[in-house]
């Protein structure tokens, strides 16, 4: 089943490690800027417009 993984921007580097201990490090996700706790409704939408078109590629091509 196809998915989509969204990180914010400081866990990249965690990811990084994260996905080659597990064997996977082309494990393909999107991220976004940081944080996300204290941003206003309208700011959080449009974050999630412009992650849209990465979110629709991973789920139907898997590549961000």
């Amino acid at each position: 089943m196809p998915t989509a993984t969204i990180i914010t921007e400081v866990f990249v580097k965690t990811a990084e490690v994260y996905t080659r201990l597990m064997g996977v490090p082309d494990f393909p996700y999107l991220v976004c800027p940081h944080p996300i706790t204290n941003v206003g409704p309208a700011d959080l939408e449009e974050r999630g417009r412009l992650l849209a078109p990465g979110v629709r590629r991973l789920l139907l091509d898997g590549r961000p």
